[in-house]
């Protein structure tokens, strides 16, 4: 815990302090008010989709150490909505309130060679790995991985963003230059059957609970479809949820976090990467279990005790991209009229290609009948 974290229960009516106001925050701040609290956004951006739901709406850069004091001040607990926050806000707001998870869980996260050394330190299985500080190294760290390998970006990537697979040595260049000649991680390729993620939660007093593990297929590198509950080899499923177990426990975190794997053909598994916050693959659960990621969320810094992550129905989530507007509005009544489906858009004014303007979660007689069904209603938004 940080100084200022004494473990306290916050109590209905109490003050929920963001950094951050994209999506993740405005879910966030939509269960918090149906619990009866206030939310407070501290971020950059105006008509953004937390700001839009907020109480009070700070706007200004995250390293305006002074500001993020004041806002501080005004609010009871400090959380956020993405690791992309500078530490150094965090670590600020900590000498006034309670920070959950702490600034020291978003620092390791934010930066994929600290995320690396930590896991590898605890003996969380990863692809092995290279630090890359400079270009002088990126030659030296292929030869001893081989190829193919992957280049990342050491901070502040996501969605497949600053990565470049390199095929063979004489690629490393290219590839350097790609991701923007900055610090990197390079990595061993894993040749992996599917990708999944374990959200799960930690409260105050160390109780744990988790939402299963979740299938994800993924198109452009972007998280396109989600399936709750869609590994059925218990095998897997046990062994991600307890490694999501030990990394919670070793970062010592008290909120949501996700672990992403990649899973071997054999059935190993290694880590990808942690998310210190809810997770677009944990999406369906805000319809589909008893307690949703965001509710889990509150009740962790709010110092509650967690809730029932019971399914209520079989699930499937997809994401709703830009793309889809680029024909004109999409017709939403296609997909509503179907009574086992739920809508959410995330408020957001100029959809772009790419862009995560919102999400559909589809109930069905099973995890992948529920996936076809989402799939298909997607198709029918953009006429198809």
């Amino acid at each position: 815990m940080n100084e200022q974290d004494d473990g306290r229960i916050l109590a209905p009516g109490a003050t929920i302090g963001v950094l951050g106001s994209g999506q993740l925050g405005r879910m966030l701040g939509l269960s918090a008010r149906r619990m009866g609290y206030r939310v407070a956004t501290f971020s950059p951006g105006r008509e953004t989709p937390m700001g839009q739901i907020a109480d009070h709406e700070t706007v200004t850069d995250y390293l305006d150490l002074d500001a993020v004091a004041r806002f501080a001040q005004q609010v009871d607990v400090v959380t956020f909505e993405f690791e992309n926050v500078p530490f150094e806000a965090a670590e600020t707001a900590a000498r006034y309130v309670p920070v959950r998870p702490r600034g020291q869980v978003l620092h390791i996260a934010q930066h994929r060679r600290r995320e690396k050394d930590f896991l590898h330190a605890a003996g969380f299985p990863t692809a092995p790995f290279e630090h890359v500080p400079d270009y002088a190294s990126l030659a030296p760290a292929i030869e001893r991985l081989g190829t193919p390998c992957v280049l990342k970006t050491a901070g502040f990537g996501y969605d497949g963003k600053g990565q470049m697979v390199i095929h063979a040595p004489d690629q490393a260049q290219a590839a350097w230059q790609a991701i923007g000649e900055g610090e990197a991680v390079l990595e061993g390729f894993f040749d992996f059957a599917c990708e999944v993620s374990v959200v799960a939660a930690r409260g105050v007093d160390g109780a744990f609970t988790h939402y299963g593990v979740t299938e994800n297929r993924h198109a452009d590198h972007i998280l396109d479809v989600s399936i709750a509950d869609g590994i059925t080899d218990p095998a897997i499923r046990d062994a991600a949820i307890e490694i999501a177990a030990g990394v919670l426990e070793a970062l010592d975190v008290v909120g949501v976090l996700c672990v992403e794997f990649f899973v071997g053909h054999n059935g190993e598994l290694v880590v990808n990467e942690l998310a210190p916050r809810p997770h677009n693959s944990g999406h369906f659960s805000f319809d589909a279990c008893v307690t949703g990621q965001f509710e889990q969320q509150l009740r962790t810094v709010c110092g509650l005790p967690l809730g029932s992550t019971r399914r209520l129905a079989p699930s499937a989530m997809v994401n709703l991209l830009g793309d889809l507007w680029a024909n004109g509005e999409p017709d939403w009544a296609s997909v509503l009229a179907d009574p086992d489906l739920k809508l959410h858009l995330y408020g957001k004014t100029s959809p772009r290609p790419g862009r995560k303007m919102g999400h559909m979660t589809v109930f069905g007689k099973d995890s992948e009948d529920a996936a076809q069904r989402a799939i298909a209603a997607r198709q029918r938004l953009a006429g198809g």
